[in-house]
């Protein structure tokens, strides 16, 4: 492991870092963020979701250096009660893991795809491109919010496990589309090159060739779009949340604090939508600097 982490620190890329402090910030932020949401049992000083621990006397409390705050409660409570801090380290787990694992479906969907359609080419390639422009004429957050709603609809009573899974499929429904074309765009540059000729010419079958010749040379963009897209995910997954179609009430996310907060927002309870908001404002922008950097990174004409 040391070995590894020395051989990436002496590489272009990891020179590139340790030179960028944008980059090292950022990526110091999220892993921040990423600990305390995978580790919320024991970093959250409380369980904001354990009604058994709850105190509706604590109700709406200002944070800790208020003159009517609490020092157990560092960034005050909302209108149930419960801890805002804690309520951030559970709800960013949520956001996180519903942001990742929607970008994580939408690459292996769109990857699969955009690399049948440029490695293959006619009517596979045109049919799976019309497709993509049928899907990019629909705005995202609509088509999210309109499977979702069904979802939601069809299984009202359904389990917190098939709740997630209709987000997280609204979510990839057309996130997918944007990594099938720079796929498929690489792919047409790929196909043509000498050692794709040589392996078609040795008799190397055309899924191994896509498999293990042309796809390692097309994740770059991939691996850019990927880092940029998670930031847009866990704000799609906050737009739902707050529109009410997103997270469910048992399991708030950071969309859904927001939403909760908003109807205290002109009552003086400030702390209880503004906390939230800039939560999720830092994890966007963490994760779109490392995105930038990525970027820069992996193309030697940007350096």
């Amino acid at each position: 492991m040391k070995k590894t982490l020395a051989r990436w620190l002496d590489s272009d890329v990891g020179h590139s870092f340790r030179t960028s402090p944008m980059a090292m910030v950022a990526a110091a932020i999220a892993v921040v963020c990423v600990f305390c949401s995978l580790f919320a049992g024991w970093v959250a000083p409380h369980n904001p979701f354990d009604l058994a621990t709850l105190e509706l006397s604590d109700a709406r409390l200002p944070p800790a250096w208020s003159a009517e705050g609490s020092r157990k409660y560092l960034l005050g409570t909302d209108d149930q009660g419960r801890d805002i801090l804690s309520a951030l380290i559970y709800g960013a787990r949520i956001s996180l893991v519903v942001g990742l694992a929607s970008v994580l479906l939408s690459v292996v969907v769109g990857v699969a795809l955009g690399l049948l359609a440029g490695f293959r080419g006619g009517w596979i390639d045109a049919v799976l491109m019309r497709l993509c422009d049928v899907m990019l004429s629909f705005p995202a957050i609509l088509v999210a919010l309109l499977i979702a709603g069904v979802g939601r609809a069809l299984f009202p009573n359904a389990h917190e496990s098939l709740a997630f899974g209709v987000l997280i499929f609204s979510i990839s429904l057309t996130g997918w589309v944007q990594y099938a074309r720079t796929v498929r765009g690489s792919t047409l540059v790929e196909r043509n090159k000498e050692y794709v000729q040589a392996a078609r010419v040795t008799g190397v079958a055309p899924l191994r060739i896509m498999r293990k010749h042309v796809l390692p040379n097309v994740m770059g963009p991939v691996m850019v779009l990927a880092t940029i897209q998670v930031a847009t995910a866990i704000i799609t997954e906050a737009t739902l949340s707050f529109l009410g179609v997103g997270a469910p009430p048992t399991s708030p996310s950071l969309g859904t604090l927001i939403r909760v907060g908003n109807d205290y927002l002109f009552s003086g309870e400030w702390w209880i939508t503004v906390f939230p908001g800039l939560m999720l404002v830092l994890i966007a922008l963490s994760v779109n600097l490392l995105g930038d950097w990525l970027r820069d990174a992996l193309n030697p004409r940007l350096r």
